[in-house]
C-alpha cells in the first residue's frame, strides 16, 4: 500500500515540476536508511571496542598518535593539550573534550585496571572529581602501552585513510596484551551496550596459554585453574561464582560485588565498621553521602559517626557504632541500602569483523589468539623479507671486498655512476641492489676487519632467516612464539589479584560452596531470624529450667522454629497474606546465644507491620500436594503447592484477607487430611480437608472455626499425630486422643480441649502429636526447654493438665515445637543426634 502511494505521489510530483532533475524521495524510507547508517556508524566507529585490541576508535587513535609522536614511557611528559590537538587534527574529528575525557580514563588507576596513559597532574579522583583542564595536565604512554603498538610499523596491521584522506591510521593495534579482558570496556551504542569487566593480566595470560594448548578446555576448567573471575581495580569481593560462570558461558549476566569491610571492636565495648575497598565504578563521596542520609532518615539506627580517612593511595571509611547494636546487622543494612554492594551487569559485546557480537570467554580467547597468529605471521613475513634484502646486500659487499682491486678499477675507469654500476653487475656478477650498495659504501668497509664483521653478519642473518622461515612454515612453532611473547608480558606486568571472593550465604545462591546439613531456623516476634545446627538443643526432664535458646531484645520472643536443610526451599508466609522464598543456606548462621539478623534484611520487601507467621519446608512443588491457610478469625483456604513454585523477589499474594483479619498459620497436606483448629477459648473443631475446595492463590477462603470472640491459637493435621496436645499460657499441658473430638463440618465452635482457668491461663498452643516425640517449649523471655512427651499426662478433654515448664515471674509460654524423640544426653557424652523436621506454631 505504501509503495503504491509512493508511486502515485511521485507521478503527481513529476507532473507538477518542470525541473526533471529533482528526484522525489520517500521520507519514511529515507529516515530508516539514514538512521541505520547513523546507528552502524555509532556501533562500529565510536561506542564498541574491537575484540582484537579491546579499544574503541578514540582510544586507538590516542595511543597511536602518542606512539607516532614518540611520547613513550622513556620520554618526558607532554602537555595533554598538545596530545589532544594532534589526535583531533589528524585522526578524530569529534571535539577535544571527548578525546581528553577518553585519555583521562585511560590514566585513572581506579577506572582502568592497567592504565595505558601515565598522567602527570590532576586526573580526577574516585570521589567523582573531574580532571584539571588539558592545558594544566601532562601525559605520556605507560610502559604496558608499548605492548599495544609493538611492531606496528612491521606491516602487522592494516592502515586505512583518516577522515580527510591526508593521513593513514591503523584499523587495529597489534596488541601483544589481551587488552579487552584485562582492562574491560563499557559503552552505549544504538540499541545495544557493552560492559566488559576487567581482569588480572597474569590470570588472563594463563587462560590464553591453557586455551592454546587445549582449545577444548571447558569454562569450568579455566575458572578452576586460571581465571576465577574479574579483577576490579578498586578491589572488593565477588559474591559466589555462579554469576561469573554465567557470564563466561553466555557472555552476559549479573556479577554481585560488595565492599571489603571489617568489624573492629575497641576496649570500651564499642564497635566500628572499616571499609577498605568498594565496588568498581562506585563514587566514594556519593556512597558516604547516601550512608549519612540513611542515618539522618532513621532508616538505619545505631551509627554515631561516618569518617572518610582515605588517602590518595588507599580507601579507608570508618563507621562508628553505638555500644548496644549488633555490628553485623548494621553492616547488612548498609549492604542492602547502599552501593557497598552493587551489581556489575556484564555484557561482553565487541566488534568481530566489524559486526557486534556477544562473546563468551572462550570465544574472546580464540579471537585474540587468532589476532596474534595474524600479527606474528605478518611480522615474520616482514622481517623475513628485510633479512633477505639485507643478506643480498652484505653478500654483495663481501664479494666486492674480495675483489677490491677490480672494483676500484671499474669505478675509476667509468665516466658515470650508471656506467660503473652496470659494469659491476656485468663483470663482477652483482645484482642491481648489490651494485648500488657497493657504489655507496665507504672505503673503510673494505678492510680486513670489516670483512670479518660482514662474514659474522651474514651468518647471523642466515640464522634469522631460518628462524623466521620455521615460524612461517611450522604452525606449532608459531604458537610457541606467541606463548613465549605472552609469558614475557606476564613476567613484566603481572601483579597480584585485587578482587577477592566471598561465600556469604546470606546473599548468594552458589550452592556448590555451601555444604548440605540439617539446620534449625528460628524467627522471633520482632523479626530476627537465624539458623543453627540441629545439635544445639539437648534433652532435659520435665520441669527443668531449660537452657538459653536464643538471645532476644527486651519484649522479644521466639515465634517460629523449623528444622530443614541448607539446600531446601523455605516458604515464608506473613500476617498480611504474602509469601516469600529463601534457600536454607541463605539464612545467616549464628550461635545459640546470637540474636540473629532482621528478616527484613533477607526478604527485603516486607511492608510496615508485616511479620512472618509460618515457615514451610518445600522440598518439592508437586501439584497433588497442598497448603491449608488459617487466619486469626478462623478462615481457612486450600491451595495447591505448585502455585508457589515461582516466587518473585518481592513476594507474591498467598491469600486475600478480609478486613481486620491476619494470616495465622499454613499447613502442608497431601489432600486427605483431617484439620484441627483451636481457639483461645479452649475449644477445638475437627473437620475433613476435603470440606474445603481447592482455590486460587488470590482467593479469600471460607469459614473454618467460629472463634466466638477469641482468636485462633492452634492448627494441626491428622498426619502430625494421634493425640491432641494443648499448652496453656502458664506452662500447663496435656494430651487427649484425637478421637475424643467428634468429626464435624467446618465452621463450628468445636468442643473443649482443656479447661481454661486462672491457674493455668488461656490456651496458647495446640498441636497434633503421637506421644513419643519430644516437646520444645519457648518462653516469652527466650528460654527453651526440651522434654519427652511421654512425661506429659494423657487425660480427657475437660481437664486441667500437668505443669510442663516452671516459669519465672513475668514469664509465659510463647511457642511450641514437636520433634522426634532423642535419648537423654549424658554429662560425659553429649548427644549429637540431629533433630528431625519440626512442626511449629
Amino acid at each position: 500500500m505504501e509503495d503504491k502511494q509512493y508511486e502515485l505521489d511521485k507521478k503527481n510530483f513529476n507532473s507538477d515540476v518542470s525541473d526533471k532533475s529533482i528526484e522525489p524521495v520517500d521520507l519514511v524510507k529515507e529516515i530508516k536508511t539514514d538512521f541505520l547508517d547513523y546507528a552502524m556508524s555509532v556501533i562500529v566507529a565510536r561506542a564498541l571496542p574491537d575484540v582484537r585490541d579491546g579499544l574503541k576508535p578514540v582510544h586507538r587513535r590516542i595511543l597511536y598518535g602518542m606512539t607516532e609522536q614518540g611520547f613513550t614511557s622513556a620520554q618526558p611528559h607532554k602537555k595533554s593539550a598538545k596530545i589532544v590537538g594532534d589526535v583531533m587534527g589528524k585522526y578524530h574529528p569529534h571535539g577535544d573534550s571527548s578525546i581528553y575525557e577518553a585519555m583521562v580514563r585511560l590514566a585513572q588507576p581506579f577506572s582502568t585496571r592497567y592504565p595505558l596513559i601515565d598522567g602527570h597532574g590532576n586526573f580526577g579522583s574516585i570521589d567523582g572529581d573531574g580532571a584539571a583542564a588539558m592545558r594544566y595536565t601532562e601525559a605520556r604512554l605507560s610502559k604496558i602501552a608499548a605492548e599495544m603498538s609493538r611492531d606496528i610499523y612491521k606491516d602487522t596491521v592494516d592502515f586505512v585513510p583518516n577522515y580527510d584522506g591526508e593521513e593513514q591510521e591503523p584499523s587495529v593495534l597489534p596488541a601483544r596484551i589481551p587488552n579487552l579482558l584485562i582492562n574491560g570496556a563499557n559503552g552505549i551504542a544504538v540499541g545495544m551496550t557493552t560492559n566488559i569487566p576487567p581482569h588480572n593480566l597474569g590470570e588472563v595470560v594463563d587462560a590464553t596459554l591453557r586455551y592454546i594448548d587445549n582449545p577444548d578446555v571447558t569454562v569450568e576448567e579455566l575458572m578452576a585453574d586460571c581465571i576465577p573471575g574479574p579483577d576490579f581495580p578498586t578491589g572488593g569481593e565477588i559474591l559466589g561464582k555462579s554469576g561469573v560462570r554465567a557470564v563466561y558461558t553466555t557472555g552476559s549476566g549479573p556479577i554481585v560485588v560488595q565492599s571489603k569491610c571489617e568489624i573492629e571492636e575497641s576496649e570500651n565495648g564499642k564497635s566500628r565498621i572499616l571499609i577498605t575497598e568498594i565496588p568498581y565504578a562506585v563514587n566514594k563521596a556519593v556512597l558516604i553521602k547516601n550512608m549519612a542520609q540513611l542515618v539522618k532518615d532513621k532508616v538505619i539506627d545505631g551509627i554515631t559517626d561516618i569518617r572518610d580517612e582515605s588517602s590518595h593511595e588507599e580507601i579507608r571509611v570508618v563507621v562508628d557504632l553505638r555500644r548496644d547494636v549488633t555490628p553485623v546487622v548494621i553492616l547488612n543494612q548498609l549492604m542492602k541500602n547502599t552501593q557497598l554492594r552493587a551489581t556489575f551487569s556484564a555484557n561482553m559485546l565487541a566488534l568481530v569483523d566489524g559486526e557486534p557480537r556477544v562473546l563468551p570467554l572462550k570465544e574472546i580467547l580464540r579471537l585474540f589468539v587468532a589476532h596474534q597468529v595474524d600479527v606474528v605471521t605478518r611480522r615474520s613475513k616482514f622481517d623475513y623479507q628485510k633479512c633477505q634484502d639485507r643478506l643480498e646486500i652484505i653478500n654483495g659487499l663481501s664479494i666486492a671486498g674480495r675483489s677490491i682491486d677490480e672494483v676500484i678499477k671499474i669505478i675509476r675507469g667509468s665516466k658515470t655512476n650508471e656506467e660503473a654500476q652496470s659494469r659491476l653487475m656485468s663483470e663482477i656478477k652483482l645484482t642491481e641492489r648489490q651494485a648500488k650498495a657497493v657504489m655507496e659504501m665507504q672505503l673503510q668497509r673494505l678492510t680486513g676487519i670489516q670483512q670479518e664483521k660482514l662474514a659474522l653478519e651474514i651468518s647471523e642473518t642466515q640464522k634469522q632467516i631460518e628462524e623466521l622461515n620455521k615460524i612461517l612454515s611450522d604452525h606449532a612453532y608459531l604458537m610457541e612464539n606467541i606463548k613465549n611473547d605472552l609469558k614475557d608480558v606476564k613476567a613484566k606486568y603481572s601483579d597480584p589479584r585485587r578482587t577477592g571472593f566471598s561465600t556469604d550465604s546470606t546473599t548468594i545462591e552458589d550452592e556448590d560452596l555451601i555444604p548440605v546439613e540439617d539446620i534449625i531456623v528460628t524467627i522471633t516476634h520482632n523479626g530476627y531470624v537465624k539458623r543453627v545446627t540441629t545439635d544445639t538443643y539437648h534433652l532435659q526432664n520435665r520441669g527443668g529450667k531449660g537452657i538459653k535458646g536464643i538471645t532476644t531484645n527486651e519484649n522479644d520472643v521466639v515465634d517460629n522454629i523449623l528444622t530443614t536443610s541448607t539446600h531446601t526451599d523455605i516458604l515464608f508466609f506473613t500476617n498480611l497474606g504474602k509469601v516469600y522464598r529463601l534457600r536454607g543456606h541463605q539464612i545467616p548462621a549464628y550461635s545459640r546465644q546470637g540474636k540473629g539478623l532482621p528478616i527484613v534484611n533477607l526478604l527485603g520487601h516486607l511492608d510496615k507491620g508485616e511479620k512472618v507467621m509460618s515457615m514451610i519446608d518445600a522440598q518439592s512443588y508437586k501439584a497433588e500436594e497442598g497448603l491449608i491457610f488459617v487466619t486469626q478469625q478462623g478462615v481457612v483456604k486450600r491451595v495447591s503447592l505448585a502455585q508457589f513454585a515461582n516466587i518473585r523477589q518481592n513476594g507474591k499474594i498467598a491469600i486475600t484477607l478480609r478486613e481486620g483479619d491476619q494470616l495465622f498459620d499454613v499447613k502442608h497436606t497431601n489432600g486427605s487430611e483431617e484439620i484441627y483448629l483451636a481457639s483461645s477459648r479452649g475449644k477445638v473443631v475437627r473437620f475433613n480437608e476435603n470440606d474445603v475446595r481447592v482455590m486460587g492463590r488470590n482467593a479469600a477462603g471460607v469459614n473454618g472455626i467460629n472463634v466466638d470472640g477469641g482468636i485462633v491459637v492452634g492448627a494441626a493435621t491428622s498426619k502430625e499425630g494421634q493425640n491432641i496436645l494443648a499448652i496453656t499460657e502458664k506452662g500447663y499441658g496435656k494430651m487427649s486422643n484425637r478421637e475424643d473430638y467428634r468429626l464435624t463440618k467446618r465452621g463450628g465452635k468445636g468442643v473443649i480441649t482443656i479447661n481454661v482457668t486462672e491457674k493455668n491461663g488461656g490456651l496458647v498452643a495446640m498441636r497434633a502429636v503421637n506421644g513419643d516425640e519430644d516437646l520444645l517449649v519457648t518462653t516469652t523471655k527466650g528460654t527453651i526447654i526440651r522434654l519427652p512427651l511421654s512425661q506429659v499426662k494423657i487425660a480427657g478433654r475437660n481437664t486441667q493438665g500437668v505443669r510442663i515448664i516452671r516459669l519465672d515471674e513475668g514469664q509465659g509460654v510463647a511457642s511450641t515445637a514437636v520433634t522426634e524423640h532423642m535419648e537423654e544426653e549424658s554429662e560425659e557424652a553429649p548427644s549429637e543426634t540431629p533433630l528431625p523436621e519440626t512442626e511449629t506454631k
